[in-house]
């Protein structure tokens, strides 16, 4: 298979896996890159912060900020937009898994 295919289909589970976090409990950057690495995603800071704003632009995730310490931290939570996003997505890849052998009918 190709890097392009490749490089593709993470982005696009990097955001389901985003969406699917902070639909479960509300996350913030450092926890996601370090619960994405565990899934084999290598990001920087500078790649997830983006991602999770353009994510917050298209309404799919909003943040409230708290005080940790001293410091401000950003906490998402995917809305109720994200969830139907997350939910359809789910079906496609439910019918696509099936459809290509991956999951038993």
């Amino acid at each position: 298979m190709s890097g392009y295919v490749n490089k593709r289909l993470f982005q696009g589970f990097i955001l389901l896996h985003i969406l699917h976090h902070a639909s479960e409990t509300p996350v913030f950057g450092s926890w996601l890159i370090e619960e994405l690495s565990e899934h084999g995603y290598k990001l920087s800071p500078g790649t997830l912060y983006p991602i999770l704003h353009h994510l917050e632009e298209e309404q799919l995730l909003e943040h409230y900020e708290e005080n940790v310490n001293g410091k401000i931290r950003k906490y998402y939570v995917t809305t109720e937009q994200g969830l139907s996003e997350l939910n359809e997505a789910k079906r496609y890849l439910t019918e696509l898994t099936k459809e290509i052998g991956i999951l038993e009918v």
